[in-house]
């Protein structure tokens, strides 16, 4: 009797841990202030961020582009994720949600009913976004089409489709901090870092990844393979990449190299976002290019 009651006892306490290093973390960063999203401004965040490439259903042009109805597949050594519809549809899409449900979502990785996201939805990134442009964007996301698609589930291989198991990794890898700190940094690098390391989530591509799919912040940018299988995506630190500022900021409004070369795959979605932000956008983005720690 003694026995069982230890054993249940040390059960109890094996569940109890579990669910505490498991549940979502608490809405801490979910600050919005009482101001109404701003549309026009959400179309920036929503270029800069890149959202189309991700969300609009495979093969759409034009106008179609906005019809953000997912679909997408996207190849990961854990299986295939399916990018979500993210449409104003009430039903299948985020038109029922609140500025702050996004906000959550794009900061924690949390769904507005309490469901862990996984990371292929890159919130390591959008964490560090400000909750003004989470607001603005959501406005702006409220003025598109919507679409009545069903979402499709996920195809992830066993352990890793145990969703509650990214309490725990995201314990890991979700981090408050910038990978290049301050340090003096000026006005228009830190403009730069903020479109590359937050919307931009520039190193979920551009850096390699440990075992468990964190990103290997001490090799940031420093290229890594495609997740497709196909050829690797380029080192972009100083050094491996010796364009200039000029011919950087260049490149992501035209999408044509110093050698007068033209981006291709994926680059070719990067730069039709990228193409539509300011100019002085593209210079910070090349300005933080230019100052990240270089990498062999």
């Amino acid at each position: 009797m003694r026995y069982r009651t230890a054993l249940l006892a040390a059960l109890a306490a094996t569940l109890t841990v579990c669910w505490v290093l498991t549940r979502p973390l608490p809405a801490g960063t979910n600050v919005l202030d009482r101001r109404a999203g701003d549309p026009a401004a959400g179309k920036a965040v929503f270029d800069a961020g890149g959202c189309a490439g991700c969300h609009a259903e495979p093969g759409a042009e034009g106008a179609a582009r906005l019809v953000l109805a997912g679909g997408r597949r996207l190849a990961s050594p854990y299986g295939i994720f399916v990018a979500p519809n993210i449409s104003p549809d009430p039903e299948h899409g985020i038109g029922g949600w609140s500025a702050r449900d996004l906000l959550r979502a794009m900061r924690d990785g949390v769904s507005p009913d309490g469901r862990h996201y996984y990371p292929a939805f890159p919130y390591t990134s959008y964490r560090h976004a400000s909750a003004r442009d989470i607001a603005d964007l959501k406005a702006y996301l409220d003025t598109l089409p919507a679409a009545a698609t069903p979402n499709t589930p996920h195809e992830i291989r066993f352990p890793y489709s145990l969703r509650p198991m990214l309490g725990l990794w995201k314990r890991l890898h979700l981090r408050a901090d910038w990978v290049v700190p301050e340090n003096g940094l000026d006005e228009t690098t830190r403009r730069g870092r903020y479109l590359v390391e937050a919307l931009g989530h520039c190193g979920a591509c551009h850096t390699p990844r440990g075992p468990l799919g964190g990103l290997d912040r001490e090799n940031w940018l420093a290229g890594a393979p495609d997740p497709d299988g196909e050829g690797r995506i380029p080192n972009i630190t100083p050094g491996a990449l010796d364009w200039s500022a000029e011919d950087i900021a260049y490149y992501l409004k035209t999408g044509f190299t110093p050698e007068y070369d033209s981006a291709g795959g994926e680059m070719v979605e990067v730069i039709a976002a990228l193409s539509r932000l300011a100019d002085a956008d593209r210079a910070a983005i090349a300005a933080y290019l230019k100052a990240v720690p270089g990498r062999p």
